[in-house]
């Protein structure tokens, strides 16, 4: 539980930095994901489940 509460303690910093550094780019790049269908936003979040999964089982493998 403590690793998973890191690992979301680290994402919020992650996705934190971009609006704090350029919130004009960040916010063009939320203008321009809004105009997405939801069927692209959709692909685009099995994209990065699969890419996650995918890294996760590598460094599963690779730290044993």
């Amino acid at each position: 539980m403590q690793t998973l509460l890191l690992a979301f303690a680290l994402m919020l910093v992650i996705e934190g930095v971009m609006p704090f550094v350029a919130p004009a780019v960040w916010r063009e790049a939320l203008r321009w994901l809004a105009q997405l269908s939801d069927g692209q936003i959709r692909f685009c979040g099995l994209s990065f489940i699969l890419l996650g999964l995918t890294l996760w089982v590598i460094l599963q493998m690779a730290f044993r």
